[in-house]
């Protein structure tokens, strides 16, 4: 039942059983019995699969993040967030899909596009609930980003209703109010703040 290839059975974890109770294009849930290293008997565990995500942190030449703001309908509230979107499965994860899935979403979501030339700096993966679900999201900083010629293609699923750029400063001030709570985002600044980027 391990979905992702990074996340597999050893060093005294191993899947005895998993059995789907709901489906659908979004998420699975798994009924899971599962060997843990101080659990050699296995524990009981739902566990939901869904899509890996690839976040996009968008930099201008002169330094300022590109943040959409987004309608989050579990949360009944619209939020700032960098732009992200999930990696078809069937492609693969390998660089080239992440980075071609990231490309696509920063135009469609945001309106921009790597400028010719550009950097497109791989900062890690992390799980947003590890508690629950094998969801993770890889995280990238691309810069210098320009605005595209062909604007936006939002997604019919999504609502989008604002992108636009902001500070370094404006950013970590949106962080610190908790204006800004998105998962995705507060991971990629902390990365981005952890390696001395902002």
């Amino acid at each position: 039942m391990n979905f992702h290839d990074f996340i597999r059975d050893g060093d005294g974890w191993q899947t005895l059983s998993a059995e789907r109770q709901f489906s659908n294009p979004h998420v699975e849930v798994y009924a899971a019995r599962v060997k843990t290293p101080t659990r050699p008997d296995g524990c009981a565990w739902t566990v939901v699969h869904r899509k890996a995500a690839v976040v996009i942190v968008p930099m201008t030449a002169s330094g300022e993040l590109v943040l959409v703001r987004q309608e989050r309908v579990p949360i009944h509230a619209t939020i700032w967030e960098f732009p992200a979107g999930q990696i078809d499965e069937a492609a693969g994860h390998d660089s080239q899909v992440m980075r071609d899935t990231g490309l696509r979403e920063l135009r469609e979501e945001a309106g921009y596009e790597l400028a010719p030339g550009g950097e497109w700096i791989a900062l890690g993966h992390f799980f947003p609930s590890a508690g629950f679900t094998d969801e993770h999201s890889h995280l990238f900083l691309a810069r210098p980003v320009t605005p595209s010629p062909r604007g936006h293609e939002h997604d019919e699923h999504e609502a989008i209703v604002a992108a636009r750029t902001f500070s370094i400063g404006e950013v970590r001030a949106m962080i610190a109010s908790g204006e800004i709570c998105d998962a995705n985002t507060l991971a990629a600044w902390a990365r981005m703040a952890a390696t001395g980027i902002v």
